[in-house]
Parts: structure tokens; C-alpha cells; sequence
């Protein structure tokens, strides 16, 4: 049986770069590599500067609401994201609103500026005081159920020295009564919060250092709002707080 000659196919010939046959080629070595890193590197600090970031919750300032061991994710574009080279804010698309929570840079220079997150409670023009550890915005009481009042040391209502910066803000001769002789902590105002600032306070009033002791918060400090708690972990006995896990912040 007469069977069909096969045309042999020419072999193509190598350059000194081609590999040999059937071995793959390497292809970029170390300079692919760190083109790679440098293209991660650039998403993790666009996503880090202009959307996200994790915050994790260090002490018990906003008990019961946030505890320490909290992780949280952090939206930063809803005020603007702040460009830490060149110090600048870029615009967001929402301005704050009362009673929700907040992480900013606090204005406390003598703590070292630490970034806090705490609850919004004064907007500008609004009239703020408190008596017998009851805040009163605008002449109304607050009502709230995320708020600690038992106080966590004797004598939880101190004048401290932190307080005199209250002075300047005081109104008097208004329908919300005089302010005290001197400012406490749970007697103070009223105050009026100025044009393009924020009063806050802790949740857990008797345990947070927040606007009654460094002042009024500078829009510009604001960096983001936190959006809910990825991971929650309890130092002290070293256990995850699974029900935590998913938690909305509000």
C-alpha cells in the first residue's frame, strides 16, 4: 500500500534571544516585578488616601457604641479626602450631620494632634449647654440611648483647667439661661459653635477627652465617617467578639 509522502516543514531558524524548543521563555524578570509592586503600591494608596481605610479603636471613649478592639473601615470620601503631602482637602460629597460619628484630626497640639473618633452633636450657629451632665442643643434635651453617663471616676463633675476656653464662646442674656461661674464637666454653656466647626463628644462622657476640653473642631480636621466593624477583638481575655463582625456605625 503506496503511503503519501508528508512535505517536511522547514525549521525556523533562532535568534540568539529565542528560547529553545519547548522551553518557555522568562519573561520581565526583576523589572516586571517591581513594575508589578508599583502598580499595587499605587492602587493601596489610592484606595488608602481617596475611599477607604481601617481605624482601629483604642480606648473606651465611645462605649457602648464602639469598643476597644473595634476595627473599622473608614469612609473618606464622603468629606473630602485630605492629602497628607501638601496638607490639602479635597472636596466630598456630603457635609456632617448631627449625632452621627466622626473620625478627624483633633486640635489638642499638646496631645500631638492624635486622629479620635467621636459624635457629632454641634453644628455652626447652634447654642450648646449642658446641666447636670444633660446636653441641650438648641434648647433641646438630648435623647438618646448610645450614651454613657455613669461617671467613671469620684467626682466625675471637674472644673478643669481645659474648660477656660469656653469663656469666649459664652452667650449671655438669651432664653437659655446664664452660663455657670465657672464651666464643668457637667455644667457648661451656653456656647454657640462658630461657621465652619463642630462640637463633639464621646459617647462614654465620663471617659472621653473631646470638644469640652480642646474646643471647637475645624471643618478641615474632618477625615472620614466610619461605615461599619470588620473585626472586633477583646485584648483583655484575647477572644474574638464574633457578634460584632458586620456592625454598622451609627
Amino acid at each position: 500500500m503506496a503511503v503519501a509522502a508528508q512535505k517536511a516543514r522547514p525549521e525556523r531558524a533562532r535568534t540568539p534571544e529565542s528560547a529553545p524548543p519547548g522551553v518557555k521563555k522568562k519573561r520581565g524578570g526583576w523589572r516586571h516585578l517591581l513594575k508589578e509592586l508599583a502598580i499595587a503600591a499605587a492602587i493601596f494608596f489610592t484606595i488608602k488616601i481617596f475611599l477607604l481605610e481601617a481605624f482601629r479603636i483604642p480606648s473606651g471613649s465611645m462605649e457602648p457604641t464602639l469598643l476597644v478592639g473595634d476595627f473599622l473601615f473608614v469612609n473618606k470620601l464622603v468629606y473630602g479626602p485630605h492629602l497628607p503631602l501638601i496638607d490639602v482637602n479635597l472636596p466630598g460629597y456630603a457635609e456632617p450631620s448631627r449625632t452621627e460619628i466622626a473620625v478627624y484630626k483633633s486640635p489638642d497640639v499638646r496631645d500631638g494632634n492624635p486622629t479620635v473618633v467621636k459624635r457629632i452633636l454641634g453644628l455652626p450657629n447652634d447654642t450648646l449647654y449642658m446641666r447636670e451632665g444633660l446636653l441641650y442643643v438648641n434648647g433641646t434635651p438630648e435623647s438618646a440611648t448610645y450614651v454613657n453617663t455613669t461617671p467613671g471616676r469620684p467626682g466625675g463633675d471637674e472644673a478643669h483647667p481645659d474648660f477656660v476656653w469656653q469663656r469666649r464662646f459664652e452667650v449671655r442674656g438669651t432664653r437659655f439661661g446664664e452660663p455657670p461661674t465657672g464651666p464643668t464637666h457637667d455644667n457648661w454653656g451656653p456656647i454657640v459653635v462658630p461657621a465652619d466647626h463642630f462640637f463633639s463628644l464621646g459617647d462614654n462622657r465620663y471617659n472621653s477627652k473631646d470638644a469640652r476640653y480642646y474646643g471647637f473642631v475645624p471643618y478641615e480636621n474632618l477625615r472620614g465617617r466610619p461605615l461599619f466593624i470588620y473585626l472586633s477583638v477583646d485584648f483583655a481575655a484575647w477572644r474574638i467578639r464574633w457578634g460584632r463582625f458586620g456592625m454598622r456605625v451609627r
